[in-house]
């Protein structure tokens, strides 16, 4: 699966009142994550899914929602993640069992497990672009195309800035927490999994400088952009 540009939807309140939708339908590959919905926020976020990335804590929500997110979603790729104690095959594999015993009610729906290698892949990346050890920190990840338009990450203002505006954690929940104090509280949180929203910003940052990465909603470009390598191209 190879996209010449990819529009990476995340679940921020940012993307409310955003009439994005068009836009995002319009590239090539549409990526998702975990479980948020298209339907009644189709002018924000658009409708089309190509990719739907979901994290194991999410596995529950996915099903309870499966005749949305599952069933209409023909031709979607779905792939799944989390820690292998989750993704173990003996039997004992909460994400695993689920996946099989989908596969039986819908044989036709394309699901992947990302493997154990490839998830210690992910974590010496982590580990050296923020110089923070995931499994030791218990630190949960946010997140193929040539070109990737990112939509929404607040990468411009921290939560500390005045001028951020307050806007719900998920836009498909506008009455949910807000995102800045849910960004300052896993950032600072010490047990538990946590997301590292402002150390990845960083990590985004940095990408942006080198690689085809855009952002909108809001709308945001790198200080200075350094030569991109066609070779050197992201894979998320």
């Amino acid at each position: 699966m190879h996209c010449r540009d990819c529009a990476l939807v995340t679940s921020s309140g940012q993307l409310l009142r955003s009439r994005q939708g068009a836009q995002i339908d319009g590239t090539e590959c549409v990526i998702r994550m975990n479980d948020a919905p298209t339907r009644g926020y189709g002018r924000d976020v658009g409708n089309r899914t190509s990719l739907r990335v979901i994290a194991h804590s999410s596995i529950q929500r996915i099903l309870r929602n499966r005749h949305d997110l599952l069933n209409v979603s023909q031709g979607t790729v779905f792939i799944f993640w989390g820690p292998s104690s989750y993704m173990r095959r003996d039997g004992k594999g909460q994400v695993y069992n689920n996946l099989q015993l989908l596969s039986q009610v819908l044989p036709r729906l394309k699901a992947f497990m990302i493997t154990r290698r490839k998830m210690l892949q992910f974590d010496e990346l982590f580990k050296r672009e923020t110089g923070k050890d995931r499994l030791l920190q218990d630190i949960e990840y946010s997140s193929l195309c040539s070109s990737i338009t990112i939509k929404s990450d607040s990468v411009t203002k921290t939560p500390q800035d005045p001028n951020h505006l307050s806007v719900p954690y998920h836009y498909y929940e506008p009455f949910g927490p807000d995102e800045c104090t849910m960004y300052l509280s896993h950032e600072r949180g010490r047990k538990g999994s946590h997301h590292r929203f402002i150390t990845e910003k960083r990590v985004f940052k940095n990408w942006a400088r080198t690689f085809n990465i855009h952002f909108f909603q809001p709308d945001w470009k790198p200080e200075s952009l350094a030569i991109s390598h066609s070779e050197n191209k992201p894979v998320f």
